[in-house]
């Protein structure tokens, strides 16, 4: 899968073993009308709860469930946040090394608090409903990742309520 952004949609989504286009990104997501943009990065550090010495993590996905599910976050983000104008959200599978970036998500919107509470929403969805796994390689061994957990679905989640203010 190539990570383009999309040119008859406001939802970019995708899952790739190439480097994420933070920059792209940015730009795409920045519309005339949106006073806020809102960029959200994770990327690979050197160490995990009692695994020091991180050197290279492995991400793997249910492809098939993943990319259907993203598009369900976005659909539902913007059920509860209308006001959002672009939403990215773009995971890195196969192997990474310290300091690459592993997911992003970006939103924008006219005001802050509605692209600063969807992209929070957003990866924060993502980590409990989306079938994306990591396998961590440290100094001493290798194993799945000490904070994987049960994938959700994204109607068992309690739902942020929007803040229904303009910051």
């Amino acid at each position: 899968m190539t990570l383009s952004p999309p040119t008859n949609s406001d939802t970019w989504i995708g899952l790739d073993n190439q480097t994420l286009p933070v920059n792209e990104a940015l730009e795409w997501v920045n519309q005339p009308e949106c006073g806020a943009v809102v960029l959200f990065t994770g990327n690979i550090r050197n160490h995990a709860e009692g695994r020091a010495n991180v050197t290279e993590i492995t991400y793997e996905s249910y492809e098939e469930q993943a990319l259907p599910r993203l598009e369900k976050i976005a659909e539902k983000t913007r059920e509860h946040w209308p006001k959002i104008k672009r939403i990215v959200m773009l995971h890195r599978i196969g192997k990474l090394e310290i300091g690459e970036t592993a997911v992003i998500v970006l939103a924008s919107s006219a005001h802050r608090g509605d692209a600063f509470s969807a992209g929070r929403w957003c990866i924060d969805t993502l980590k409990k409903t989306v079938p994306i796994w990591k396998s961590e390689t440290w100094e001493g061994g290798s194993d799945w990742g000490l904070d994987a957990q049960h994938i959700n679905e994204l109607d068992e989640l309690d739902l942020l309520e929007p803040d229904g203010g303009n910051l």
